[in-house]
């Protein structure tokens, strides 16, 4: 009880506002029509561009070893998503302690965005080894750090100053605050974190596979395809990465709603 009303307290209107899945849904079809009907109407040939029912025919001619093969991706963009968030949070909250390595790492993190995947990927390859899963978990953990750490950490420091000269009131020990006021208040943050960074472990897992991997992963798979030129296999190999991206994500979306029922985007009641 303490924990929600505290944070009801600490939080005004934050992210994760609730949309209809109508709207998406049908720009999605309306794409996908409109593409079918382009590759058809203009006879775009099949080495450019297949059409999505080839694709879809494809997909199904081989669902099995295309889940085995991205089941192994999967896994890779997991144990990178574990590290690489657990440490951006576990940092965030160090952050909080020592303000003055806030001032040095939290610009540092958000520069390091600039940093294309594609120039880290080899890099990594010639440390961990190109073949290796250890050199992919490396990639999606230092894609999935920075990004958790500034949610995180913007999450920590967002409650106002009323409701921390509220807990200083009551003589509350450091510890009290950190896990009644301000983890509360850093919880959105951090799902709007895990949220983003669960599409970004997939895409880097497949991105770190194209310069090196073994042949039952799922980017080796793409990446073969493609330079054979059967781009029907590729998009079938890309539309079941978008399918682990996806669920991913709306895991992490049904455990946040899971766990902040009291969050004002979940309430019934709100405006």
């Amino acid at each position: 009880m303490a924990l929600g009303r505290f944070a009801a307290v600490t939080q005004s209107a934050k992210p994760n506002n609730q949309h209809s899945l109508l709207p998406p849904v049908l720009m999605f079809l309306l794409g996908v029509a409109l593409w079918e009907g382009l590759v058809r109407g203009f006879n775009v040939p099949l080495y450019l561009l297949p059409a999505p029912s080839g694709i879809v025919a494809t997909f199904f001619q081989q669902p099995g070893y295309l889940l085995r093969i991205g089941l192994y991706t999967f896994g890779e963009a997991l144990a990178g998503f574990v590290i690489g968030c657990t440490l951006g949070a576990l940092l965030a909250a160090v952050c909080v302690r020592f303000r003055r390595l806030a001032e040095g790492l939290v610009p540092v993190s958000i520069a390091s965005n600039a940093v294309p995947i594609v120039a880290l990927s080899p890099l990594l390859g010639v440390w961990l080894g190109s073949t290796t899963a250890a050199s992919k978990i490396g990639v999606v953990a230092i894609m999935t750090l920075f990004p958790t750490l500034v949610n995180v950490y913007h999450g920590l420091t967002s409650p106002s100053a009323d409701a921390f000269q509220l807990m200083r009131s009551y003589a509350a020990r450091q510890s009290l605050v950190f896990l009644k006021l301000r983890l509360p208040s850093a919880l959105p943050y951090l799902f709007n974190a895990l949220k983003i960074c669960s599409t970004l472990s997939m895409i880097g897992a497949v991105v770190a596979e194209f310069f090196g991997g073994t042949q039952n992963a799922l980017g080796v798979y793409i990446k073969s395809q493609a330079g054979i030129l059967r781009l029907r296999e590729a998009w079938s190999g890309i539309l079941m990465a978008c399918l682990f991206g996806i669920s991913f994500y709306l895991v992490i979306v049904a455990l946040e709603r899971w766990l902040m029922p009291w969050h004002v985007s979940f309430r019934k009641d709100r405006a």
